[in-house]
């Protein structure tokens, strides 16, 4: 059987969310077979890429190039699969076309954010905020796109309870979840040992977008409550993101970092008291992930899909209540508090890994989607 992934949306040099699922599932599968894995008995697998820059990303497979997922041909990209005679092929989006394709085909949707959080971002112009907007008014042209499929795939138990309960697909919905390539257990053990160090550190990391949902002013005016603390913001952040959040509160340290490579990101981590973030919404959240692997705590908002990710590991504030997430914050100043829930976090990491994502993509493909 062969199994074909999309990986056009892989990034070059550096990765996002949705490439980095892309490269860790693709991945994965790629050592399941090398490892003679009875779960990927039979598979041929294969990428279909866009540039070929995005190889460097990416595991040494049999390839395809074919059309960009922002062509005008992306309707009739199929056509071009077909090639590879695929007996299912696999994409990390839900948009891939699909006209003309003699394959059986799982598509992904990572979240449903913009449904309950409309507002787009702050630079796009005003036409497009329209039209964003319109869009998320409506189920009908998510499930347009998703019915196309034979199979769904998401990355939480989050999203795939909000895709049954919006009635999003008749297909199959098939859960497998984002994870992060977790350091040696050796290097959580040491964060651990160092919880006096690391309790009174006053140093609060958020890694991600500045968009609406991502309610990034909660944090500013939690650390204003905080004196002594900073709050290092890793992303990218316009002229426009850093005069709007340094104007919340002239009080609040903030240190914007302009983004960071992963080794600096991971050296942050392990300086860090605390990861945060108060989202109103996500998919899942990858840096959580992150943070716990290195065991480094987590202060994040009360959503549903956080309490999946971090379990009992994790601390929680109400997603708009700064003066909560202030509390929860200081409440690691505690030495045993913070050991504790650095050993927990690592814990909770250790539960999400690459393997058992594609584990669950090759059970679909040699299962239901086989044909």
């Amino acid at each position: 059987m062969k199994l074909v992934v999309d990986c056009r949306y892989t990034r070059i040099g550096r990765h996002d969310g949705i490439s980095r699922y892309t490269a860790g599932v693709v991945t994965a599968l790629k050592a399941l077979i090398d490892a003679n894995d009875p779960a990927v008995a039979g598979v041929e697998l294969a990428m279909v890429i866009s540039d070929e820059r995005q190889l460097a990303m990416l595991p040494d497979l049999p390839w395809q190039k074919v059309s960009g997922p922002t062509s005008v041909r992306e309707p009739l990209v199929a056509l071009q699969v077909n090639a590879l005679r695929p007996d299912v092929v696999f994409s990390p989006m839900q948009t891939m076309g699909t006209l003309g394709r003699r394959y059986r085909l799982a598509l992904t949707v990572h979240d449903l954010i913009y449904y309950s959080n409309p507002e787009p971002p702050h630079d796009l112009p005003g036409f497009v905020r329209v039209l964003w907007r319109l869009y998320h008014k409506a189920w009908w042209p998510q499930r347009l796109l998703l019915n196309r499929a034979d199979a769904v795939v998401t990355v939480s138990e989050t999203t795939r309870g909000l895709i049954a309960s919006h009635r999003l697909t008749k297909r199959p919905a098939v859960v497998a979840r984002n994870a992060a390539d977790l350091p040696p257990a050796e290097r959580a053990a040491e964060a651990a040992d160092d919880a006096a160090a690391r309790s009174t550190a006053r140093s609060v990391l958020y890694m991600g977008s500045f968009m609406p949902y991502k309610n990034v002013e909660t944090l500013v005016r939690a650390v204003a409550e905080l004196p002594g603390y900073t709050l290092h913001l890793l992303s990218r952040a316009t002229d426009a993101d850093k005069a709007r959040l340094r104007a919340i509160d002239p009080e609040a340290l903030l240190e914007f970092h302009d983004g960071v490579s992963d080794e600096e990101y991971h050296a942050l981590l392990q300086q860090a008291t605390a990861l945060v973030t108060a989202s109103l919404d996500e998919g899942f959240g990858i840096p959580l992930v992150e943070s716990m692997g290195f065991g480094t705590p987590v202060v994040v908002s009360e959503i549903p899909v956080f309490r999946e990710i971090g379990a009992s590991a994790a601390r929680y504030a109400p997603a708009r209540d700064p003066h909560a997430f202030a509390r929860a914050i200081r409440s690691l100043e505690d030495a045993g508090e913070w050991r504790a829930r650095s050993l927990a976090s690592r814990a909770q990491a250790e539960t999400f890994s690459w393997e058992a994502s594609a584990r669950a993509l090759a059970e679909l493909a040699t299962g239901s989607l086989r044909g």
